[in-house]
């Protein structure tokens, strides 16, 4: 089963982690970032309706990045397409 996740204000359930080019999640209107440093901007653009996608390499940036509730979905290159396979519980929270 993938996980969803709402597409800011928009309505619109997207996966909650895709490989980068998925039609599933559509990047016109969305903010697209390569990390979630910037916590006052997620926040302000979270509170705007604006989507929040994140690109990821790795499972820690993933990880960090679906630990923000202001995230819709996190985008992982397609030489990482393993990253999809991730437990995302045990990923958080441990074995």
């Amino acid at each position: 089963m993938i996980r969803q996740r709402w597409f800011g204000a928009t309505g619109q359930r997207v996966p909650e982690l895709a490989v980068e080019g998925d039609p599933d999640v559509p990047l016109d209107h969305a903010l697209v970032l390569d990390d979630v440093s910037d916590e006052k901007r997620l926040h302000a653009e979270y509170e705007n309706g604006t989507p929040i996608v994140v690109r990821a390499g790795n499972a820690d940036e993933v990880r960090r990045a679906l630990a923000r509730p202001e995230i819709a979905s996190v985008l992982v290159p397609e030489s990482a397409r393993e990253l999809l396979e991730l437990d995302l519980t045990e990923l958080t929270y441990g074995p």
